[in-house]
């Protein structure tokens, strides 16, 4: 995800590297690296601990109430596990992607049914989905950094999502960096980053993604990760 001024062309996060630097050895001796279970009783079997792995940054694609600490739809979060901004194609460029075969740079495709947006008009690939059910150490890069647990889907297909220590998911979003994804609004319609206005965008941090027409739009938040956690 990159953000643009009149003279240069940086990735959103790359303001932050120093603070989440700060904050991931701030929450690493918090949890000590290592979160381990409550102690099972004589007949239980001996849960597995998890320690927290470094990683380079990724980004979860995320939907709740801002102001929630835990919930449910996790299984419709995604992740992209590096920063497709740099492999964004400029909504100008959208007749360059059409002529390549919808194929972006580093070989994704760009899917006319089912694209996404960053907050300054990049077309960029979609995230994995679903984010793997385990532990992520997350941050906004504000002041808040905690760790989100993805709990596996249960008998109803959900996924349940929680943060530790009273952090509300919008404690832990990046407010920089905006995301939506874009469908037709009805079968037959052609929903095109052609029609989208070049004027809406940058987006403001915080700000809501702009609509395009014919196009129903899902507005995403966007959480940095910097560790995810194994067991052990």
């Amino acid at each position: 995800m990159l953000v643009q001024s009149s003279s240069r062309i940086f990735i959103c996060t790359s303001i932050w590297k120093v603070i989440i630097l700060s904050f991931l050895l701030a929450a690493l001796s918090l949890v000590k690296a290592t979160v381990l279970a409550e102690t099972p009783a004589k007949s239980e079997k001996p849960e597995k601990s998890v320690v927290f792995q470094r990683v380079p940054m990724q980004y979860i694609a995320a939907l709740g109430d801002p102001d929630s600490t835990s919930g449910k739809g996790a299984e419709t979060w995604g992740v992209w596990r590096r920063d497709p901004g740099p492999r964004g194609v400029w909504l100008a460029n959208f007749p360059h992607l059409k002529a390549a075969g919808g194929f972006g740079p580093g070989n994704w495709r760009f899917d006319d049914a089912d694209w996404w947006l960053d907050e300054n008009g990049l077309i960029m690939e979609q995230p994995d989905f679903p984010l793997p059910a385990g532990k992520y150490i997350v941050t906004g890069g504000r002041e808040a950094v905690s760790v989100l647990t993805i709990h596996a889907l249960n008998k109803d297909g959900e996924q349940h999502w929680e943060l530790e220590s009273d952090t509300t998911l919008y404690d832990v979003t990046h407010l920089g960096c905006r995301s939506a994804r874009y469908t037709p609004m009805s079968e037959g319609q052609t929903c095109s980053p052609e029609t989208a206005n070049k004027t809406d965008f940058p987006v403001e941090p915080g700000g809501i993604m702009p609509a395009v027409n014919n196009c129903a739009k899902q507005d995403y938040t966007v959480l940095l990760v910097i560790a995810i956690g194994i067991e052990v």
